[in-house]
């Protein structure tokens, strides 16, 4: 049964469901699943809803540290908004560092309390995009040339650094459509590589993965490019 009055500013009892009716607002306020995503050192906070918030009728707040810091530090750029998610690319840029993030919330005049992630390490945790191939048809042979994705860092002279910073090792794969093979056909760091010894008249398609060697990280696979060899 639906009580008829509660205390104000310790009970919501008409914003709340009935199975958090008897929780401290705080609580059923508070933001679920708050966690790091990071994609080729890209780092974005990511959260939901604490379960008594309906809809995107919340404001959320944000607050980053380091490790072994004991003073959080406030995102002027999300603090106060209604997005499930905060960018903390430049918070977050010593890619050594292990960091924290935490976010709470605002409803109707109520606030919830702080829920934090777990430590967060950029080198460890990122994850990397495949390479960008691209093929060119020379004398009978391809000419694959292969693109690292950018980082979020620029290098003094404003240009964009690629994540071959880190030493990265490619990784090329031919599949022979008439045959449904594939064989592995380069493994190292240059970033042009050709392919000889085509039969003629027929299609080949071409994939390629990028290896971290520091890591023991590779990447997703990139998409096939295919051609026809003349």
């Amino acid at each position: 049964m639906t009580p008829k009055y509660c205390f104000l500013g310790f009970l919501i009892c008409v914003l709340l469901p009935r199975v958090v009716e008897t929780q401290p607002a705080h609580e059923s306020l508070k933001p679920q699943r708050v966690h790091f995503q990071s994609q080729n050192f890209h780092n974005i906070l990511h959260w939901q809803p604490g379960r008594a918030c309906p809809g995107n009728s919340s404001i959320y707040f944000v607050q980053y540290k380091t490790y072994g810091q004991r003073q959080w530090k406030n995102k002027e750029d999300c603090w106060g908004i209604r997005e499930f998610f905060c960018d903390l690319t430049n918070e977050t840029s010593d890619i050594w560092e292990p960091y924290y993030g935490r976010v709470r919330t605002t409803l109707a005049g109520v606030h919830s309390g702080w829920t934090m992630t777990q430590r967060f390490s950029p080198w460890w945790e990122t994850k990397l995009d495949p390479p960008v191939l691209n093929i060119t048809q020379v004398n009978g042979s391809l000419l694959v040339n292969l693109h690292a994705p950018n980082l979020p860092y620029r290098d003094q002279k404003r240009k964009n650094v690629s994540m071959e910073y880190y030493g990265l090792v490619y990784r090329v794969f031919v599949i022979n459509n008439s045959l449904e093979k594939e064989q592995k056909v380069y493994e190292g760091a240059h970033r042009a590589v050709e392919i000889e010894a085509l039969t003629p008249h027929t299609g080949y398609c071409i994939v390629a993965e990028m290896y971290q060697p520091t890591l023991d990280r590779r990447s997703q696979r990139s998409q096939q490019r295919c051609v026809e060899s003349p």
